[in-house]
């Protein structure tokens, strides 16, 4: 029992913000590690091959994105369901949602697997992919679906672990699949000569790895989340609290990618060194965004155990310190990145009109990462707290709607590279500001609610 503990941070007592950080900073380093396995095929593929191979990588993410998007958001809600059951100490029901949850991954992936390769082709002619580079780009989609059940897999396993306070055996788990993603990568593309396949393929192996490690942490836990194959069952109650949770934060996912994927078409329109420069800096940017994010996924997990516990003041701090330390983080880490912007744009590819191209991103993305970083944390806490459709409605017309209209009425009247970019800044601004404003009503009513209800001392719980 002592030896599964010792993984776990107690979100229901004590002092939050050691916690919070605690919590965090593995979640920080896992997802970061995650991310560097694209950030690998890039590098790779960028160094060791030509720029047509690093724009076909650079092509296929948002359409990737897309389909992986609404397992992504129903994994949050499995994150959600199990930390509220924790902290309401529902052992029957934290039993019930990790087995529903694994059959719902388990069914969900392979169909999203086949889909996925079906549509292929029709997603990269629909995204302007340009012909040099279209069949490169559908071959690492391909070998990528393939991969699709593992990662969703892997989500939804590491999801209960952060719900009940783990998140340093995900972190171990991520680094032993990076380091065989990087060196997998190094052996097809420079040995084999593989390009796009080899780094496709060291990326898919390195998920497989990954998800055999976090399913095989809840199989062998002797906890009421342990994971036992033959008492696998979908519950009809879970499913619907999961699609209640989940669909919305998917379908918000999905419609952030959907207008990715027009922003994608049009930034195609510029070229190969283009795209490259615009993938590389993607791919930094991916390393801020993960870092603040990962406040955005601690505060689902300290508001879920919390409230479930019905304590609404540690519900409010918790949100409070995991807003200040995501900010705190994007600017600290996006000033230094843009700061450095030139030197690592040149870690993926040395071509001058690539990092050019990458500058222009970064000029218009970092300066405004702490609205980012402000909305991760509102809508997780939104999440925890069970409410799910109220900011998917306030992304989808304040985010994607916008950028679609900004795309196909602004930009038409100023195409150059700065004039999309700028549509990511103001489309924040509005979902910051819708987002912020729903949060607030609802903690009002949710402490009203706790003091008519006879619960004051609740309130003095810290």
């Amino acid at each position: 029992m002592a030896a599964v503990k010792k993984y776990q941070v107690d979100m229901t007592h004590g002092p939050l913000l050691g916690k919070i950080i605690r919590f965090a900073i593995p979640l920080m380093m896992a997802n970061a590690m995650s991310l560097m396995f694209n950030a690998a095929d890039l590098i790779v593929v960028g160094r060791f091959a030509d720029s047509s191979a690093m724009a076909a990588v650079g092509a296929a993410p948002g359409f990737n994105n897309l389909m992986l998007n609404l397992f992504w958001g129903v994994a949050s809600a499995v994150n959600v369901l199990v930390s509220r059951y924790t902290g309401a100490k529902d052992r029957k029901n934290v039993f019930s949602s990790v087995h529903t949850s694994i059959a719902v991954a388990v069914i969900g992936g392979i169909l999203m697997c086949i889909l996925g390769i079906a549509v292929t082709r029709p997603m990269m002619r629909l995204m302007a992919v340009p012909a040099e580079i279209f069949d490169k780009a559908c071959l690492y989609t391909w070998i990528c679906c393939l991969g699709i059940p593992f990662m969703v897999l892997y989500s939804f396993g590491s999801a209960i672990l952060r719900a009940i306070g783990d998140t340093k055996r995900p972190l171990t788990y991520m680094m032993i699949a990076g380091t065989v993603n990087v060196l997998l990568n190094l052996l097809f593309v420079i040995v084999f000569k593989m390009d796009v396949a080899g780094v496709a393929i060291a990326t898919k192996l390195a998920n497989v790895l990954s998800a055999i490690l976090v399913l095989r942490a809840l199989n062998v836990s002797r906890e009421q989340y342990r994971l036992i194959w033959k008492r696998l069952h979908v519950k009809g109650d879970i499913v619907k609290e999961l699609f209640r949770i989940g669909i919305p934060a998917g379908v918000q996912g999905m419609m952030y990618s959907v207008s990715n994927m027009i922003i994608q078409s049009t930034i195609n329109s510029f070229g190969k060194e283009a795209i490259a420069g615009s993938t590389a800096a993607l791919s930094i940017e991916g390393v801020v965004h993960v870092a603040f994010s990962s406040f955005g996924l601690a505060v689902v997990s300290f508001v879920g155990q919390n409230n479930g516990a019905r304590k609404p003041k540690r519900v409010i701090r918790s949100i409070l310190l995991c807003l200040s330390c995501s900010c705190v983080t994007a600017l600290v880490l996006g000033g230094t990145a843009l700061l450095l912007k030139r030197q690592l744009l040149g870690i993926y590819n040395p071509d001058t009109a690539v990092i050019d191209w990458g500058c222009i991103r970064m000029n218009y993305q970092l300066p405004f990462y702490f609205l980012v970083a402000t909305i991760e944390v509102l809508t997780g806490s939104l999440r925890g707290l069970g409410y799910s459709l109220g900011p998917t409605i306030i992304s989808m017309f304040g985010a994607c709607a916008f950028r679609v209209f900004w795309i196909f009425c602004i930009f038409p009247h100023d195409p150059r590279m700065e004039n999309v970019m700028i549509s990511y800044p103001v489309s924040w601004v509005l979902v910051a500001a819708g987002t912020g404003t729903m949060l607030i009503i609802i903690c009002r009513k949710m402490i009203k609610k706790a003091v008519l209800a006879g619960k004051t001392k609740v309130l003095k719980d810290a």
